[in-house]
């Protein structure tokens, strides 16, 4: 087994995640079996409680572990499916050693940070290589000199000096501030960085240089004399357009090459399999608008996973979406703000603020036959608001909202009843869910009648309500194997207007998008050329 570090200096949020993803990427187009490991060194067990304003979505995998966003990377640019092993937090290792602890595991022995949570964070990341990985590619969160950081630094100083120099890399993320009218490049920062690096044991092979411009040659020059890493191990990484160009950024700049000499690969023929989707994300032939409603819109990384399925529907189809982000609170004021989109998505969710806004989406679009999407929280107002306005239930709600609401048409799990932790003890994971044979939602699915989808959430669609919204229009076309959960609702006699209980945009890839999404978008693209042949008619007769 091999491994590959990328560590974080300066300040957070200069894309680690992507940087990771992109070399993972590219090893693995090159033929190398690769592992990704997240490293987040907070308290958490993991992101499942905690808001998505301090640290963006909360990404379901195939197990049900509730993982960091940067899975949700690793996923879609590897194209596989990860699970528990592959997020490691302080919060689990901290409790795998207390446990081991108490169960007189150390045989007595003072129980320290070195070496027993150091040996249990190397101990994770190698069960993390599962069997026929060749290299295990690791990110670190967090900056160097962080407190909390601390003994993951230490326990991958550990790891080098067991698994040799050639068998393991350090790569460091730095920032190149660019100041004044020249718009001069600054090292500084990132000398700090490597010095702190260094202090710790730990000498970087690689540096990743942010800047807004690309790396000027007597910049690179200069971080190569001051951190002693080769000029050919410096690689200039600046923005753009979209995260699925910077494999070719890296890759164009020689960092196989490099990594194979370090590691001791052979060649390493690199097989660009996005050459077509990323032509057409950059010349896209058509345009929609698409507003995403929901409550935290002023952090958009909180429905990355969605950003990202639309973002694959592009490379697919070339049609490019534009969306419009919708805090779901101001549609309590007016709906105009929908009125020049041409779908609408509203995801999942939890707590009550900004539903009544969902709702009114929800109504907005089957009422003038927008094309809509539904997911989870999205899936479940849908039938809130039809129980409202068709069935007349004025005051229907889901009990999480409204425990004392007369009509809850959604309901809590039966298994979730009397529990006393929050804690990843949801309805998580991979599901099976059974299509109706003759539905939109078997159509949608190439006549399948079974799929597999991941879910998070605690509430259902009440049993007792199921006739009554059928009978009205509402068509529950998918279920889970029991045949008690509603998981797929659309319209009779409407195409445009689906939801779903599972989450499907956590499974889009680049190559294979979430078909939901991408329905969703062929829907808006009609509904646009149909708008403006109305509009055209309008104008012409006036």
């Amino acid at each position: 087994m091999q491994y590959i570090v990328i560590f974080g200096g300066v300040m957070s949020g200069l894309g680690k995640g992507i940087i990771t993803s992109s070399l993972s990427h590219l090893l693995v187009n090159s033929g190398k079996r690769v592992s990704v490991v997240k490293i987040d060194p907070y308290l958490n067990y993991d992101a499942g409680t905690m808001n998505p304003y301090q640290h963006g979505e909360v990404f379901v995998l195939n197990d049900g572990n509730e993982s960091d966003l940067d899975l949700g990377n690793y996923e879609r640019f590897l194209d596989l499916d990860l699970g528990e092993e592959n997020n490691i937090t302080t919060g689990k290792v901290y409790k795998e050693v207390i446990e081991k602890e108490r169960r007189g595991d150390y045989l007595g022995s003072t129980v320290q940070i070195i070496p027993h949570i150091t040996n249990e964070i190397k101990r994770r990341i190698r069960k993390a290589g599962k069997a026929g990985t060749e290299i295990t590619v690791i990110e670190v969160g967090g900056t160097v000199g962080d407190i909390e950081s601390m003994p993951f630094l230490e326990a991958l100083r550990q790891l080098r000096r067991e698994e040799g120099d050639s068998n393991v890399m350090f790569g460091l993320v730095t920032l190149i501030p660019e100041i004044g009218r020249g718009m001069e490049q600054k090292t500084k920062p990132t000398q700090h960085s490597v010095s702190s690096l260094r202090s710790l044991g730990i000498v970087p092979d690689m540096i990743f240089a942010r800047s807004q411009n690309q790396l000027e040659v007597d910049t690179r020059k200069k971080i190569s004399l001051f951190t002693d890493v080769p000029e050919e191990g410096i690689y200039s990484v600046t923005d753009s357009e979209s995260i699925y160009f910077v494999p070719e950024m890296l890759h164009g700049q020689g960092i196989l090459d490099y990594v194979s000499w370090k590691l001791d690969l052979g060649g390493l023929m690199y097989r660009d399999i996005w050459k077509e989707f990323r032509e057409n994300l950059a010349n896209p032939s058509e345009r929609v608008k698409v507003a995403i409603v929901g409550k935290y819109t002023a952090l958009t990384d909180a429905y990355i996973s969605h950003r990202e399925a639309l973002t694959h529907v592009t490379g697919k189809n070339g049609i490019a979406v534009d969306i419009k982000w919708v805090d779901s609170d101001k549609l309590k004021e007016s709906v105009e703000v929908l009125s020049d989109v041409s779908g609408i998505i509203v995801p999942g969710g939890f707590g009550y603020r900004g539903v009544e806004g969902k709702v009114i989406a929800a109504r907005y679009a089957r009422e003038n036959s927008v094309p809509f999407l539904g997911i989870c929280l999205g899936f479940q107002v849908a039938v809130i608001e039809f129980a409202r306005d068709v069935l007349g239930l004025k005051e229907a709600n889901s009990s999480e909202f409204n425990e004392n609401t007369p009509d809850p048409v959604i309901d809590l799990l039966p298994e979730q009843e009397g529990l006393d932790s929050l804690g990843g003890t949801m309805r998580l994971g991979l599901k099976n869910v059974i299509l109706n044979e003759g539905s939109e939602a078997f159509e949608i699915y190439g006549g399948n009648k079974v799929i597999q989808e991941r879910h998070r959430h605690r509430y259902e669609v009440n049993q007792k309500y199921i006739s009554r919204l059928e009978e009205n229009g509402m068509i529950f076309s998918g279920c889970d194997e029991e045949g008690v959960r509603m998981e797929f609702l659309e319209l009779k006699d409407r195409k445009n207007f689906i939801a779903s209980q599972y989450h499907c945009e956590f499974k889009s890839r680049p190559l294979s998008p979430s078909i939901l999404h991408e329905r969703l978008v062929m829907n808006a693209l009609k509904y646009k050329k149909e708008r403006e042949g109305e509009t055209s008619r309008k104008y012409s007769i006036a």
